[in-house]
């Protein structure tokens, strides 16, 4: 058994001699063995026990037997207790769910306390069975039939190799000691009833079931290697980052990718939209153009065009209006970067003609300037003519995208526009002849 364990750690890279070891200790048979053998394969254990107060004597009994066994064969020993219930109260989550995050954040904080190279948990094969038939029955996709993987992070699983017979039998020939936890012995959580009572019927049609399902895992998980790999490949060639935090996918290009569904998921989760939006977007693929959808935690927007896909960092003051000073000639705060400078006109004075630079009449400005948004209804008169046009009728004219017009502000004098930032000035607050001084605004972008 030690030796199965040794070429399993060192076939899959899990753990180098020196560093110590964080061991998950429970007190139960999977994880006395965990600890028994990779002590006497000569890494340094630190053991941590998790008292998460749900099965009243008993566990404080299993804390009391982990630090006990721990001294016997000196081994650093830390336990920390939770309240789990209100944890799981807390965050609307089950109580499994909660003891799981309550322990892998501990397991963290104790690594890094003792600048550990890993955490080793007691997974072993059948644990790994369990987690593929429990991800098929609440639905999965190819990653979730992979079972539990042996290094996930800083997490390693060095019994993966065994199965819960062979940990029994060494437990026997050892003579090792172990507590038995009582809740694993019902099937009232779901993980037990496919332990106590499905895989039992299982092995009924098939004997073997156990390594059969062990089998296909492994299968599973060369597959989705493959699958992971292709994806990143096609992800690459579809997704084209224009600015920092602003991406683009053509439509077009995407629809003509095999299974263009699964992909437009593959490549949105990275975005943290999850599957249910995701289809939603792909469904909305053939509608119109000018639909919005949020990410899971609103970070990111994703706006559907006619012929693209535009994710974008959400603005934390989309709607807001900034104030310019006319002393201040940059203003960190604002959510665009722009420069201001007066000049005096002189014989040598030439107009920079560039989109993003606006040179403006400074004796016609109300200050403290505005900066916003643009709002449907806003008009200007642009430079060089003398009619109102609708903003909105610019924007089509230019042929800007909708995501362009999104990130579009515009500079007010009072409630007149007097530059579409980066793009046209207002033909009132030209300079003219009669202009003594002008005020110089530079745009970088942001």
């Amino acid at each position: 058994m030690i030796r199965k364990v040794q070429t399993y750690i060192e076939t899959n890279h899990l753990l180098t001699p020196g560093k110590p070891v964080i061991i998950g200790f429970s007190g139960g048979r999977d994880s006395v063995s965990l600890l028994f053998i990779l002590n006497r394969l000569g890494y340094k254990c630190i053991t941590v026990h998790c008292n998460f107060h749900l099965r009243g004597d008993e566990s404080d009994r299993d804390e009391a037997f982990c630090k006990k066994f721990a001294e016997e064969h000196n081994i650093i020993f830390e336990k920390i207790d939770f309240d789990t219930k209100s944890y799981a109260e807390m965050h609307h989550i089950s109580i499994e769910m909660a003891a799981r995050d309550l322990r892998y954040d501990l397991f963290e904080k104790i690594r890094i306390k003792y600048d550990a190279q890993a955490v080793a948990v007691a997974h072993h094969r059948d644990d790994s069975n369990e987690t593929m038939l429990l991800n098929m029955i609440r639905g999965t996709g190819i990653r979730g039939l992979c079972g539990i993987q042996s290094k996930n992070g800083y997490i390693v699983r060095p019994l993966l190799c065994v199965d819960k017979d062979e940990l029994n039998r060494f437990i026997e020939e050892q003579k090792l000691p172990f507590v038995t936890d009582s809740s694993n012995l019902t099937d009232e959580y779901t993980r037990n009833f496919i332990r106590l009572r499905l895989i039992p019927l299982m092995e009924e049609i098939n004997p073997s079931v156990g390594t059969t399902l062990a089998r296909t895992a492994d299968h599973l998980s060369d597959t989705e290697k493959i699958y992971s790999h292709s994806i990143e490949q096609i992800i690459g060639q579809l997704l084209k980052e224009k600015k920092h935090d602003e991406y683009q996918i053509s439509i077009k290009n995407l629809l003509i990718q095999p299974a263009p569904k699964t992909i437009l998921y593959e490549l949105l989760k990275h975005f943290d939209f999850t599957r249910d939006i995701s289809e939603n977007i792909f469904r909305s693929l053939t509608g119109e153009p000018g639909k919005k959808f949020f990410s899971n935690k609103s970070s990111y927007i994703l706006l559907k065009d006619r012929d693209f896909l535009f994710i974008y960092k959400q603005s934390e003051a989309i709607c807001e209006v900034y104030e310019i000073d006319e002393n201040v000639i940059y203003n960190n705060t604002l959510p665009v970067n722009i420069y201001m400078r007066k000049v005096e006109i002189k014989n040598d004075f030439n107009i920079d003609k560039s989109l993003s630079t606006a040179t403006l009449d400074y004796d016609k400005l109300k200050f403290p300037l505005k900066l916003r948004k643009w709002q449907p209804g806003d008009w200007f008169i642009p430079f060089g003519m003398k009619g109102r046009k609708k903003l909105s009728d610019y924007f089509s004219d230019s042929k800007l995208s909708i995501l362009e017009k999104e990130k579009t502000w515009v500079l007010c004098s009072g409630e007149d526009i007097v530059w579409i930032v980066g793009k046209r000035t207002d033909n009132r607050f030209r300079i003219d002849e009669k202009t003594k001084k002008t005020l110089v605004i530079n745009f970088s972008g942001k």
